[in-house]
């Protein structure tokens, strides 16, 4: 049975959205590769003459998609290699991983939902948001099956709902309960990864499912299911972000803002060319282009400054997994977000 659905999980590297382990390799960049760097403030050194010696490791979930053209272009690699530094691309399934991978300074830029960042500044990991990659809205949803009776938030009351606890979903799954006066012991939560719950929906063992693109495409494109709610029904977002090792950024500020610049190129590339691009993705992973032209309506990539209303939101996240005990501290959101690489890369 897993067999029938294991195509599912390699799509998720068309969003990057919601993390597996990486290569450990050794940390091989060295502060005498920046010697010529100088700086006032974090973020503003002049550029030195080579980066000579210094890796930069880039975090991916699954292969091909968007960086999978990045890669198949070597525009990383281009870009860096124009200043002496390598790249390193390393594979993930997840966000978490990324975050321990992260905080054993084994990567330096990773893309990943909200929830990852909360549990990571909350454990003392040192990391930094340089910015917003999708907007939230559509990305996490609840699905219940086509003919289920269920209509409401409320009606979830005594049903089966399957999530990934620490995903985006779990947070966006109690939120919404806490919205509609249901608490956590209304439900019997089913805590399974998506391909566990793929056969588990269809074949009835659960009411609900609270999820992530591209499960809700293949469900609902399919007529297996149909979108109970959503960030942008109850107004409850699930933004994901661009991350940086905190150290790395101190160290080498310039490849912060290159490694954004050159994310933006390869993200103008997909709006520009859209037909090949999606066309290029369906051949990828062997599914019909709807599928990924419905992906992509629900996770549409951005490169944006965060924004002061989507810190508040992650805030309230963040505050809210303290009440659920999720997290066991009390954590200010706001003292991670840094916006001045992704202005300084769109200027250029």
């Amino acid at each position: 049975m897993r067999r029938k659905y294991g195509f599912i999980a390699l799509v998720l590297a068309l969003v990057l959205v919601v993390a597996g382990c990486g290569n450990s390799n050794k940390e091989d960049k060295s502060s005498d590769s920046a010697s010529t760097t100088t700086s006032s403030k974090e973020g503003a050194s002049t550029t030195p003459a080579s980066y000579d010696g210094v890796t930069v490791k880039i975090g991916v979930q699954g292969k091909g998609g968007l960086f999978g053209k990045a890669q198949e272009e070597k525009w990383f690699e281009d870009a860096f290699g124009e200043l002496g530094a390598k790249v390193e691309w390393v594979e993930f399934q997840s966000g978490p991983p990324m975050i321990e991978a992260m905080a054993s300074n084994h990567l330096d830029f990773a893309g990943m939902g909200n929830m990852p960042p909360v549990s990571a500044q909350a454990a003392g990991i040192d990391f930094k948001i340089i910015s917003q990659m999708l907007d939230g809205k559509n990305n996490v949803a609840i699905i219940v099956p086509t003919d289920s009776d269920i209509k409401s938030i409320a009606d979830l009351k005594g049903k089966k709902v399957a999530v990934t606890k620490g995903s985006n979903a779990y947070n966006f799954l109690y939120r919404v309960l806490d919205k509609a006066g249901l608490t956590k012991s209304d439900i019997e939560e089913i805590q399974l990864q998506p391909d566990e719950t793929q056969p588990s929906f269809e074949g009835g063992k659960v009411d609900a499912w609270a999820v992530w693109d591209p499960y809700i495409s293949l469900n609902t494109l399919s007529g297996k299911a149909r979108v109970l709610a959503d960030g942008e029904s109850e107004g409850v977002l699930s933004p994901s972000f661009q991350l940086v090792r905190s150290d790395f950024a101190k160290q080498y500020p310039d490849l912060v803002t290159l490694y954004l610049k050159t994310f933006e190129k390869t993200r103008q590339w997909e709006a520009g060319n859209q037909d090949e691009a999606f066309q290029r993705y369906a051949d990828e992973r062997s599914i019909p282009v709807e599928l990924i032209k419905g992906i992509q309506s629900r996770s549409t990539m951005i490169n944006i400054p965060v924004s002061d209303e989507t810190i508040a939101d992650q805030q309230k996240t963040a505050d809210f997994q303290l009440e659920l005990g999720t997290i066991r501290k009390q954590i200010n959101v706001a003292d991670v977000f840094d916006n001045q690489y992704i202005e300084a890369a769109l200027k250029q």
